[in-house]
């Protein structure tokens, strides 16, 4: 038997409990009238005369008895929107039943608005619900003492001790997965900001010094002010395209909306769009001189992506805060375990950003740690220009 064929129950009992759950949202009185219905059919029963079989008085009139049966079942629709008020109507039911000799076993309906409170509200309710199952049980041993702590309260407080615990339970692992969706949205969160400083950043870095080249070309040469105006307009639709494939991976839904048509999903870039990357910040009008191999290393797609966007915003970085007269290295080279990036330039240092300035070097640090990679940013030795050094292991080195 294969995986899959063992895996396909599961995976369709998890299907429609996910519908099941869909549809209760939706519609929650469905399901609490059914709950409601069920038992109250099964008390009706019992107060038919199964009764007598638990019952210490007989006698007690069959009138009493099918109110009694509805009181303790019928409150149960209200069980998990308000399971106090509830558990206060059937306990009340349940004091009838057992001041009367009934002992009705409808009476452990209880349980369910407990589980709901221990579910749901804050700890101190459990002491109230307490205050609320225990009277029952007391009246009943002191009317007929004859065996009732080990028959009657023993039992059934242990009963409602294990419903407690089953509620707390579930409601603590509801709470961790809650927590761990959390968790997961803010790192998705983080990674989409990542992404949309990279292509905006970077994009317009790039349609500004383009912009600023074809404001002084205009003047003396009208056909590199043109070049220019191209070359925005270049920039300007690769920045939407990659913009529009970010955002339609985002708001794809393949299980709710099956009819809709796929996201475009476009090739992440990789080492081979190094070349094009440096060409692009050279005609915005900074002079680069890269040094690339021959051939690229074996690393994982995602190792490729992080040695791109660091590449990016230090280029970016350069443009942005670099000043004129400046040129730009880059050197990509790698040994037997190891990768190095390392891009300097010529121009002012940038400024030492705060924590509530941008995202660059911290994103750029963050995609280097994934990688089991190191991130180097600073002023070079002598004083003048601006460093960043990439190191990242190769897939067939110790992590």
């Amino acid at each position: 038997m294969t995986t899959e064929t063992t895996t396909a129950p599961s995976r369709y009992a998890r299907q429609l409990m996910t519908r099941v759950r869909a549809f209760d949202a939706r519609h929650p009185w469905a399901w609490d009238t059914a709950v409601t219905a069920s038992w109250t059919v099964a008390a009706l029963v019992d107060a038919a005369g199964g009764w007598r079989t638990t019952a210490e008085d007989p006698s007690v009139p069959v009138w009493l008895v099918v109110a009694t049966s509805l009181a303790l079942a019928l409150p149960l629709y209200w069980r998990r929107r308000r399971p106090l008020t509830a558990l206060t109507l059937m306990a009340c039911a349940a004091m009838v039943s057992a001041a009367s000799g009934a002992f009705l076993q409808s009476g452990y309906l209880q349980a369910l608005p407990l589980f709901h409170i221990a579910l749901a509200r804050p700890p101190r309710a459990l002491l109230h619900s307490l205050t609320l199952l225990a009277p029952p049980l007391l009246t009943g041993a002191l009317r007929f003492p004859a065996g009732s702590w080990e028959q009657r309260i023993a039992p059934a407080l242990w009963a409602y001790a294990l419903v407690a615990l089953l509620g707390i339970a579930v409601r603590s692992r509801r709470d961790e997965r809650t927590h761990e969706v959390r968790l997961a949205a803010t790192a998705e969160r983080a990674r989409i900001a990542r992404e949309m400083h990279d292509i905006i950043g970077h994009n317009l870095a790039v349609i500004t010094g383009l912009a600023d080249g074809g404001r002084y070309a205009a003047a003396k040469n009208p056909e590199r002010a043109a070049q220019a105006l191209d070359a925005i307009g270049t920039t300007s639709r690769q920045a939407l395209a990659e913009l529009r494939r970010l955002l339609g991976v985002l708001h794809q839904d393949d299980e709710n909306n099956k009819d809709d048509a796929p996201a475009p999903r476009t090739p992440q870039p990789t080492l081979t769009d190094l070349r094009p990357l440096i060409e692009g910040v050279r005609k915005a009008g900074l002079p680069v001189e890269a040094t690339l191999p021959a051939t690229t290393p074996t690393i994982s797609a995602g190792a490729q992506l992080t040695v791109y966007r660091v590449l990016q915003e230090a280029l970016t970085n350069t443009l942005k805060h670099a000043g004129t007269h400046t040129t730009a290295t880059v050197r990509l080279s790698y040994g037997p375990d190891t990768l190095e990036l390392l891009v300097t330039d010529t121009g002012t240092p940038a400024p030492t950003p705060t924590p509530t300035q941008g995202n660059g070097i911290t994103g750029m640090r963050e995609r280097a740690a994934r990688y089991d990679g190191t991130l180097e940013t600073g002023p070079l030795p002598t004083g003048d220009g601006w460093r960043v050094r990439l190191r990242l292991p190769l897939e067939d080195s110790p992590s």
